[in-house]
């Protein structure tokens, strides 16, 4: 039995009895039956529609990639499959006050049609527009997830006339222009699935809300159960900002290439579409920079706590955009400078003022080091290292990073960040740094990043004269810099940093600027905490997740979700829509999909988990 038979063998333990034997299970009515109400969600529904369809029916092993059939043209349910068909039953009792979807992030508009339901069949076919090759490819992506085979996958063909009954349809003909270039609506009715979007990151995005309403069974590869459904459904749905992204530190602690895909695809899956990558740090440098050699080879080798460190060759970071760039996530690369560089110092000696490279650093302090920004081969490195990247990154952005320098007057810290302004610039590319940059005189189109917790509030009135001053100061500098025209994301280390504990028992994890647990990561409103900064330009939201203290793809994990999700939700839904208690139900619901992937999520005893135990 493989390790993820065995999790979902447990689940059936934990939970099938209490819901498959009760008498007072909805898996026992009939999906016949007239209602205003689906049984327990779209969760319910499949439950229902699935059980009336498999109760009784003969159960038969298959393997990985072959389906086979009990009765002719009915498909089956293998041994695997029936593990996970307690993934559908789950939660599903009397009363149990489940959400109306479990989508996330929450569309700006859901009208059901209780009377539709769009069926899978062996016939369904996905749908694009002949000239449309992102279409195609984003065909390609759902036929990949609803099947698991040659012989399960739906065809993807060129649309030709009238949408047949059981097409799926993904088309840019036709969409309003209030979607703008993310925004997409989803139409399911019983003959029928279409989804339209002005561009292709619209499809994606109405596929990926496809996905949530699709069972979590299906990202399971080794099983499906068939047959599949949708509810019938109108949904209209566009973001709110246009930068909704994580951070992965990837320089205190190396992730190697396939763990950091993986983060792509669960940041996707969430409507993600940043990827900041902090490359280079005081403990390692991690990407290839052709003709500095010794950045990888010596400064790449280590990481916090003396591991072995790592490194991205240049293809390994080419090939890391091209899948970003598949799944509509833009990388956003970091070279952090002028401090924050002592695995750079280590490397080249000639970096250092004083001519003696700096041994390499395993701690976790901040501060101490800085490149000798009087030397002109300083400025030739840059100017190499951001060549190097940014003709491999297509997107816009290079984040110079800028914060905590210690060890530079503001004026020699000003000049700094100015001439890389410039060299930014030069090669094609908009600068985005942490806020200290807004020291800075900043052009047109560059972007900074607020991450230090100092924005006034009403608790600023119970502070010293010092404190208030510091924030009334800190405020002034972002909003210089806005009407300078530069944009800001949100990265409030109080709200968004993943690396802060859950709570005082987390074992991962800081503290130094709060205990932010899944509400208070997820419940407030931007306009209410940074109610002088104008809409208009604020780019969007991040969540930073710093390495001190993390060392596997498992610790990221456990620290980014479920408050991942939430920060996804920040950034896509209108807050007028938001409002935690429902919220949590349908986070509750995430735990079923979570577990079929194999998350290593925290199941916080603030969210109602439909799968797996509690921690408390």
């Amino acid at each position: 039995m493989t390790t993820i038979d065995a999790g979902v063998a447990q689940l059936v333990e934990l939970h099938v009895a209490n819901v498959v034997v009760a008498g007072s299970s909805p898996v026992s009515r009939s999906v016949h039956e007239e209602s205003p109400v689906r049984p327990c969600g779209p969760t319910g529904f499949f439950a229902s529609i699935i059980a009336s369809r498999f109760m009784n029916k003969k159960l038969i092993a298959k393997s990985q990639n072959h389906f086979g059939s009990t009765v002719p043209g009915l498909p089956f349910l293998s041994y695997p499959g029936a593990l996970l068909f307690a993934v559908f039953l789950v939660g599903c009792g009397a009363g149990s006050g489940e959400p109306e979807h479990t989508i996330i992030p929450l569309p700006a508009s859901v009208e059901w049609t209780v009377a539709d339901t769009f069926h899978f069949t062996e016939e369904t076919r996905i749908l694009f527009d002949s000239t449309d090759t992102e279409a195609e490819r984003i065909g390609e992506f759902l036929s990949g997830l609803i099947g698991n085979s040659t012989e399960t996958m739906p065809a993807v063909e060129a649309y030709s006339t009238d949408v047949a009954d059981g097409g799926i349809y993904l088309t840019r003909e036709g969409a309003s222009s209030s979607l703008g270039s993310e925004g997409y609506e989803l139409t399911v009715t019983g003959s029928q699935v279409i989804v339209r979007a002005m561009e292709p990151a619209g499809l994606f995005y109405g596929v990926q809300t496809i996905r949530h309403l699709l069972p979590p069974v299906v990202e399971y590869t080794a099983a499906y159960p068939r047959p599949l459904f949708l509810p019938g459904v109108h949904i209209t749905d566009q973001p709110r900002f246009q930068w909704r992204g994580t951070m992965l530190d990837v320089a205190r602690h190396f992730l190697p290439l396939h763990d950091v895909k993986r983060f792509i695809d669960l940041a996707a899956l969430y409507k993600l579409n940043r990827l900041h990558l902090h490359l280079s740090d005081d403990q390692g440098w991690r990407v290839e920079i052709p003709g500095w050699p010794n950045l990888t080879e010596h400064g790449g080798s280590t990481e916090v706590g003396g591991g072995v460190g790592g490194y991205y060759s240049t293809d390994e970071y080419t090939e890391l955009v091209e899948y970003a760039q598949e799944r509509f996530v833009t990388v956003v690369p970091e070279i952090d400078m002028p401090g924050h560089t002592n695995a750079a110092l280590a490397s080249y000696a000639e970096f250092n003022c004083d001519g003696i490279a700096r041994d390499l650093y395993i701690g976790t302090n901040v501060g101490f080091s800085t490149l000798c920004v009087d030397k002109d081969i300083t400025y030739e490195f840059l100017d190499d290292v951001i060549r190097e990247i940014s003709s491999r990154t297509p997107g816009p952005y290079f984040h110079v990073g800028g914060d905590e320098v210690e060890e530079l007057s503001e004026e020699e810290y000003i000049t700094f960040i100015e001439r890389m302004q410039s060299i930014v610039n030069s090669h094609g590319k908009r600068m985005i740094g942490w806020d200290e940059i807004a020291l800075a005189d900043l052009q047109v189109g560059s972007v900074v990043q607020l991450w230090r917790p100092y924005w006034p509030s009403d608790e600023t009135e119970d502070m010293d004269s010092a404190q208030a001053a510091l924030r009334v100061e800190f405020e002034a500098g972002i909003l210089r810099a806005v009407d300078a025209g530069a944009t800001v994301v949100l990265s409030p280390a109080d709200r968004l940093y993943l690396d802060m504990k859950y709570d005082t028992s987390t074992v991962l994890g800081l503290t130094w600027a709060g205990i932010p647990d899944e509400r208070g990561s997820y419940d407030w409103k931007i306009s209410d905490k940074f109610s002088s900064l104008p809409e208009g330009a604020i780019a969007g939201v991040e969540a930073p997740l710093w390495s001190e203290t993390l060392g596997t793809l498992e610790d990221f994990e456990y620290m980014a979700f479920p408050r991942l999700a939430g920060v996804a939700e920040l950034g896509w839904t209108s807050a007028s829509l938001r409002e935690w208690e429902e919220y949590r139900m349908r986070l509750g619901a995430q735990s079923a999909r979570w577990t079929v992937l194999g998350l290593n999520f925290r199941r916080s005893p603030l969210i109602p988990w439909e799968v797996g135990p509690s921690e408390h």
